[in-house]
């Protein structure tokens, strides 16, 4: 319409414009009236100044605030509009509307469409930011700004004036100045009485549904309804009655702090009494940083935040427990949640210490909840078996779901199996829930993996982790049916089960923040033991970033995971860094059975680094605890079979056969054991210097087929650089790169071509030698090891080596390994 009139100012013109307060209707108005002023119109703004003035003389009637015109005035607006006068402009706000604005919008209408002013979208606000600064801003600054004003023009004008575009960012968020809330204030006095009542309510979060409102006002819920379409016509609510940012914040700035807690103790009142959410309510009060009085209702609703805001905020579930003690709840009736709360966040100690005086106050409210605190935190810290007592003690004396069946788990995971079986006979029955579910065939899942068969098993843990799922974050227990499940599926060499667990038990966030890191956790051990250790490694990063800080149990599969990395990259200076960080997780931790594949893997680590001592007493710990549980396929044949590969690391070939001994005893009861035994017998022949092309392919295979991929590649791998024939060589090392998913390189018999290797490119960057040394390296082998094939001195194998890294231009152990299987392996 601006234009319009622009282009032909003595053109006839009728028109509403409506919008809410703040909107722009007095300032298009201040446009129009310097439009026709410059081309030489008189303009009136009341119906009488038209009236008297000179006949013939060309003019405009722009008429601001029409909602607030009388009777009177507006009937003879209606009429001059209706005489046919050439231009007049009416601005009003969509509320009030009299029954005659009503009728002379309408008359208006049917000349030309109301023009209805909008708030601001991003690029205008974007154009408002340019204007103040001079420079353009990124578009999250226009987000932002448009976010906290609801892009009310008059609200964006007043927040780019009086802040500038440096506060605008700052991280805590946007802190309206005095200058605006002097101004705001006079806005507010515009206002009635009971309009800038609702509008304290708003901002503080209240209802904004009428009946509620009133509730909270005592008044009814029509007069409500008139005092939320005042404050929606001034602009200062969003479609949905809810104050805008910029609003609340001035409200909550120019209201006194006793006025605040007066509105916010009814608010309180009423959510509780309707069992709806407070929380939202009770957290501008924790940021105050004021003292809270002593309240009833102010404490009450403090401990309803907090089991609020337990299962997405833990960290802010305390601070709720804290702040109702600080209202005057005593401090016993919230200990065990806050003890709860605690220990989610990953305070473990302050968690037991305060679960540990609800339990033994025969007195305190929620001691189950405590216990189960309690146990959970020991778990975690690598106590099962104190965690186990206290499961079974529960079940005797305070039952909570799944007290029994945690029992049983850690029973079970510490060897104690008759005493395991004896709960399992009497576990009472109790209500048929997700949580009892889920812990009933939890423990049916972990006596199986040990008495019966592995699928089974893995089949009875998979549907006891699909029952905990919608419980979710509230999943308060020692360990995670998906975390056994898990383990199990790694144990057996089920790893897409184990991985989908993870993923299903991550994505519906099953034992919150605490048992999230676990998860993770057990999702490096997927790729690791596929031989991808980039993406291991990866994974790892993203679950961890100081094993240090983590409790004793996560620490250990942690500390292990990295070792594991390590190794297969032979990457010896960072298998030196794991290593030291597990000797105080392992010393710490006892070897349970969900300890034996950190366990194993740390065996192979110690033997590449010619470092086993230490492990001595937690190998000693898990025989034991395997023979207590009757040598359990599914768990022992794992270790063996890493025990077995430490024997070979260090040329131990009497250890190595007792390991393929126990892998033998257990081939009949388990098919990984089965696929293990057997190649660890292909294993004891290559150390008594005998290479079987077609076994090791055959055992090779069957490791890859069972998910080792990295253990089926190193076995073709390390006897290839075994054989003395360099055919069976090349044969077998073509047999690696297929089994790591690597394309094959032609075969050419090694008499016609003398023999496959690198191009004629990496001819030239590398001596017969050099690549007979570089392929062994990267086979695995220590220096040591490499000299003693090729029959020549370590020191020369070290030599060769310092060349290879010269012609390559590599600088670090890393850019060389990397630079060698792009040549000889990729």
């Amino acid at each position: 319409m601006r234009e319009e009139i622009a282009a032909s100012p003595s053109k006839p013109v009728v028109a509403v414009i409506r919008g809410p307060g703040g909107y722009g209707k007095t300032a298009l108005l201040a446009e129009l009236a310097r439009i026709y002023r410059e081309a030489g119109l008189t303009v009136h703004h009341e119906v009488d100044a038209l009236r008297h003035s000179g006949e013939g003389q060309p003019s405009a009637l722009l008429v601001d605030d029409a909602h607030l015109l009388d009777e009177a005035s507006l009937r003879e607006l209606a009429e001059l509009v209706d005489g046919g006068a050439p231009r007049v402009v009416l601005a009003c706000r969509p509320w009030p509307c009299p029954e005659p604005l009503a009728e002379l919008v309408a008359l208006v209408g049917r000349r030309r469409p109301v023009v209805s002013l909008e708030e601001l979208n991003l690029d205008e606000v974007a154009a408002r930011l340019r204007e103040v600064s001079g420079t353009p801003h990124d578009p999250d600054t226009a987000e932002r700004v448009r976010a906290f004003t609801g892009g009310v023009p008059a609200l964006v004008s007043r927040l780019l004036e009086s802040v500038s575009p440096e506060e605008l960012l700052r991280p805590e968020g946007i802190r309206l100045p005095q200058r605006a809330l002097d101004r705001f204030e006079e806005e507010l006095r515009g206002l009635g009485e009971l309009a800038r009542r609702c509008l304290t309510v708003l901002a503080l979060g209240g209802p904004t549904h009428p009946v509620l409102l009133g509730t909270v006002l005592d008044v009814e819920s029509t007069v409500v309804s008139r005092a939320t379409e005042e404050l929606r016509a001034a602009g200062l609510v969003d479609t949905g009655d809810a104050a805008h940012p910029f609003v609340r914040e001035a409200v909550l700035a120019l209201t006194s702090w006793q006025r605040r807690l007066e509105v916010l103790r009814v608010l309180v009142r009423i959510q509780l009494d309707r069992g709806a959410e407070v929380a939202g309510l009770l957290r501008p009060l924790l940021e105050a940083g004021s003292a809270l009085p002593t309240d009833p209702v102010l404490a009450s609703g403090f401990e309803a935040a907090g089991e609020e805001s337990l299962p997405e905020s833990p960290e802010l579930a305390v601070r709720m427990f804290d702040a109702a003690v600080g209202a005057g709840s005593p401090a016993l009736s919230v200990a065990a949640r806050r003890a709860r709360a605690a220990a989610m966040t990953g305070r473990l100690d302050e968690a037991v210490r305060t679960a540990d005086r609800v339990i033994v106050d025969e007195s305190a409210p929620d001691r189950d909840t405590a216990i189960r605190v309690s146990a959970t935190v020991l778990a975690h810290r690598g106590l099962p078996e104190r965690s186990a007592e206290l499961c079974r003690w529960s079940a005797r004396h305070l039952p909570w779901a799944g007290d029994a069946a945690h029992a049983v788990v850690g029973l079970v995971d510490t060897g104690r199996i008759s005493e395991a079986e004896q709960l399992l006979a009497s576990a009472a029955e109790g209500p048929p829930t997700s949580v009892s579910g889920a812990g009933e065939q939890l423990a049916r899942g972990i006596h199986e993996s040990v008495t019966g068969s592995a699928p089974e098993a893995l089949s009875t843990l998979v549907r006891a982790a699909s029952l905990a799922e919608p419980v979710g974050a509230e999943l308060l227990v020692p360990d995670t049916p998906a975390a056994v499940a898990a383990t199990v599926a790694l144990h057996c060499g089920e790893f897409d089960v184990a991985e989908s667990v993870l993923e299903r038990a991550v994505r519906a966030d099953v034992g919150g923040p605490l048992a999230r890191t676990r998860h993770r956790l057990l999702a490096v051990w997927v790729p690791l033991l596929r031989g991808d250790t980039i993406a291991a490694r990866n994974t790892l990063g993203g679950a961890v970033e100081d094993p240090a800080e983590l409790p004793a149990r996560d620490r250990l599969t942690a500390t292990a995971l990295d070792a594991g990395i390590a190794s297969r990259d032979n990457d010896m200076e960072a298998l030196r860094r794991a290593v030291a960080g597990a000797r105080r997780a392992v010393a710490e931790h006892p070897a349970d059975l969900f300890a034996l594949l950190p366990l194993s893997e740390l065996v192979v680590a110690g033997a590449r680094l010619g470092d086993r001592e230490w492990l001595g007493p937690p190998l000693r710990e898990a025989r034991e605890l395997l023979a207590a549980l009757g040598e359990p396929a599914l768990w022992a044949a794992p270790l063996s079979w890493r025990r077995l590969q430490a024997a070979v690391v260090v040329g131990d070939r009497e250890n190595a056969a007792e390991h393929a001994t126990a892998l033998r005893a257990l081939a009949g009861s388990e098919q990984l054991a089965a696929v293990l035994s057997t190649a660890a017998e292909v294993w004891l022949r290559l150390l008594d210097g005998e290479v079987d092309e077609r076994s090791v392919r055959q055992a090779a295979h069957a490791l890859h087929g069972a998910g080792l991929v990295w253990d089926g590649a190193g076995l073709a791998g390390q006897a290839a650089i075994r054989t003395k024939d360099r055919g069976t060589m090349l044969a077998l090392l073509e047999c690696a790169r297929s089994l790591q998913g690597k394309t094959p390189r032609p075969y050419r018999h090694p008499a016609d071509t003398g023999g496959v290797g690198p191009s004629g490119q990496e001819r030239e960057l590398l001596s017969e030698r050099e690549r007979e040394v570089a392929e062994l390296v990267l086979g695995g082998m220590t220096y040591k090891q490499v000299g003693q094939r090729l029959f020549i001195s370590a020191k020369t194998v070290e030599h060769h080596i310092g060349r290879i890294k010269q012609r390559l231009d590599c600088s670090t152990r890393e850019e060389l390994l990397a630079r060698l299987r792009s040549l000889l392996v990729d």
